[in-house]
């Protein structure tokens, strides 16, 4: 077949480039294609698809993570890029990797310069780049160069020392108790207070105070040893390991966003909002890695964000964070991290969101947990990550644990944000065993629930001595499917496509928190064909429009909303009137799933059905350009076979999205569906 070049996107000032990434209708433009499957028995008849279908704009290509982890050349990255691009990626995410020459540091001369060849080039040939902000994560410290700057940058923790328990002269946890029994603090450590257990009646000092060096670290770019060879049991080697910054301290967060983001501008700022798209953030994390035992995240002053955040003094309950056995310690524990999340909102990501504003670049990437749906609030492009095989074909984790509610976490922030785009980082670390079928499937698990952003882990610049081990497997070009990646890639573009710029038709919500999304009434949902959208609770009272005919926000009306835990109570209200409208539905594990389906039921017309019934489909119900397409998935492991009955009337077609092609499938005809296949069902209203 020969390849069709995409859409290239036209030239964006910034203010268009911002208003691209929100919310936005962009008309496709149509084709005629002639097709002797388009109508039963109406050989060669003209039947139009969009050109958006049959080939979209390059900016819904996958944007793999590439990873620089070698010497690089001009030479290697040039061919690197045509090499990309002749499978059908026309995108990608420069990310610095272990592996680099120490001649190649990070935000070095070097570094840059072959950055901007990359995005030069990936210009010239009308693809696009997000830039990575950390080398190499999580993010927040610029690799070390934030506490390099200001020592009093460096990641802080709270410790607790029983005084009765601690002999008097001795240390614990570097923190010197007197002859008296009490704290003896050192320059740099604060008392947050002594409080009495209410289990034992022991007095606990609080101490805030920098995690000692060798902990609270982020991995590095550059191997300890000097070229190490391939290790036998195939095991990562180390690498070096840069101290993490404060980012609960709103300067240190400054200090890093100049290192980093400013100077991304000062180099490529002709390129902000045209061939770079947005700036990648990695799941920045109070403690990092290593954390110091002993330690539980905070900072100095922290106590007081916390206790204007819970409305309530904390204090009395500090204790709870390190003693399970404390009245309602899960409760407290849950409050005091809630209420670090908020804080970290306010000194991370927004303040960073707001640089990207006013430089006219989107800021994507991922927040730690999952289900960390608020700081999503704050991204331009929301996004979440799938590695570890957190999430796998044939396993409950599908459809059980926070992690399988990332998928609708991130599209569900899009749409009620009013964000264009979310994004998902996915297959990293799925080890060498990993196949083309899984990374197929984590796809269509992906899109299904929303997703239209897809950024795989990773394509490896090299993988060479050790660096094919380091978080594998290499899921492009050095990849054993990378010939039979171009079709792939295709589809991927096309369904993302579909799911940018379109009507999402659901009805039903699950209400979530900040830092919390259930996943026990989604399962339901999801084996029943219902879909659904995460609403965290806060736009109950800060801009979802409540009455009696449900909720209304961001263009979406939910007849229904689950809840399935105690919510805030600034969500009284809203919850109030839902209730005595009939359209609040309370639910736990332990009640009826037939209960819960029949409350649904009486609230929202189905809107597409199935016999027999196959809880293994999954079904996204969207308008695009006044067209209904249902994206179908078969999840499960069998082949199933089905009648489908939809709410949409009209005629009807089957998209291929590896081709792009159409047919008109027999009416009287059961629809057919192998095992991790995805179909598109287009109806045109009559």
């Amino acid at each position: 077949m020969e390849q069709i070049e995409p859409q290239t996107s036209h030239y964006m000032d910034r203010r268009r480039f911002l208003l691209s990434i929100g919310t936005g209708a962009i008309g496709a433009a149509t084709v005629y294609a002639s097709a002797g499957t388009n109508r039963p028995g109406k050989k060669g008849s003209l039947q139009k698809i969009s050109t958006g279908w049959l080939n979209p704009p390059a900016e819904f290509s996958l944007c793999p993570f590439w990873f620089w982890n070698d010497e690089l050349s001009e030479q290697e990255i040039i061919r690197q890029i045509n090499d990309f691009r002749a499978h059908g990626v026309y995108g990608f995410l420069i990310h610095p990797r272990a592996g680099l020459p120490k001649s190649i540091g990070w935000m070095s001369r070097n570094m840059i310069k072959f950055m901007r060849i990359a995005i030069e080039q990936a210009a010239k040939r009308g693809m696009w780049v997000l830039l990575y902000d950390e080398g190499m994560y999580p993010s927040g410290s610029s690799s070390g160069q934030v506490v390099k700057e200001n020592a009093s940058f460096r990641t802080r923790g709270l410790f607790a020392i029983d005084l009765d328990e601690t002999e008097p002269g001795t240390e614990k946890y570097d923190i010197h108790i007197g002859a008296n029994g009490e704290p003896e603090l050192a320059r740099g450590q604060n008392l947050v207070a002594i409080i009495k257990r209410k289990r034992n009646g022991h007095r606990i000092a609080i101490v805030d105070r920098a995690i000692r060096d060798g902990y609270s670290i982020i991995r590095g770019l550059h191997f300890l040893e000097d070229d190490p060879p391939r290790r036998a049991n195939h095991k990562e080697v180390p690498e070096n390991s840069p101290p993490a910054a404060d980012i609960l301290n709103p300067e240190a967060v400054a200090c890093f966003i100049r290192l980093v983001y400013q100077r991304y501008y000062d180099e490529f700022k002709g390129h902000f909002g045209k061939t770079i798209h947005g700036i990648f953030t990695d799941e920045p994390s109070f403690l990092a890695k290593r954390s110091e035992r002993g330690a539980v995240p905070g900072t100095t002053g922290i106590l007081e964000h916390v206790n204007r955040f819970l409305g309530y003094d904390f204090t009395p309950y500090l204790p709870a964070l390190w003693y399970k056995d404390e009245p309602d310690a899960e409760r407290y524990r849950r409050d005091y991290f809630r209420a670090l999340q908020a804080r970290l909102e306010e000194t991370f990501y927004k303040q960073i969101s707001r640089w990207c504003d006013s430089h006219g670049i989107g800021l994507t990437g991922h927040p730690a947990a999952p289900d960390d749906i608020g700081h999503l609030r704050h991204f331009h492009i929301p996004g979440q990550d799938i590695v570890w095989r957190y999430i796998e074909p044939n396993k409950t984790n599908a459809l059980e644990g926070p992690q399988s509610t990332q998928g609708k976490c991130a599209s569900s922030a899009m749409i009620h944000l009013g964000r264009r785009r979310n994004l998902n980082e996915y297959c990293g670390a799925f080890g060498h065993n990993f196949t083309f079928d899984e990374m197929k499937w984590l796809t269509n698990w992906l899109i299904i629930r929303g997703c239209n952003m897809l950024v795989p882990h990773a394509f490896y610049y090299s993988i060479r001595g050790p660096r094919i081990d380091e978080r594998p497997p290499d899921v492009g070009p050095n990849s054993p499917w990378w010939k039979q990646y171009k079709p792939f890639a295709d589809a991927s573009r096309r369904l993302c496509w579909l799911n940018t710029d379109s009507k999402h038709i659901c009805s039903l919500a699950i209400l979530g928190l900040n830092d919390h999304l259930p996943w026990q009434a989604a399962k339901v949902c999801f084996q029943n064909q219902l879909d659904f959208n995460y609403l965290e609770a806060r736009h109950l009272w800060e801009d979802a429009h409540i009455g009696p005919d449900g909720i209304h926000i961001a263009g979406m009306h939910y007849k229904a909303l689950i809840v399935e835990f105690d919510p805030p109570p600034k969500a009284k209200e809203a919850l109030q009137t839902l209730e005595q409208a009939g359209r609040l539905i309370r639910w736990e594990k332990s009640k009826s799933e037939i209960l819960l389906l029949q409350r649904i039921k009486n609230l929202i017309p189905k809107d597409i059905s199935f016999s027999p019934a196959e809880p293994g489909l999954r079904v996204r119900h969207i308008v695009k350009d006044r067209i209904h397409y249902y994206i179908i998935f078969n999840e499960g492991q069998e082949h199933i076979s089905f009648k489908l009955t939809a709410s949409a009337q009209g005629q009807r077609y089957l998209l291929d999205p590896q081709t792009g092609q159409q047919k008109a499938p027999d009416p009287d005809m059961l629809l057919q569906m192998r095992p991790h296949e995805l179909k598109v069902l287009k109806i045109v209203l009559i």
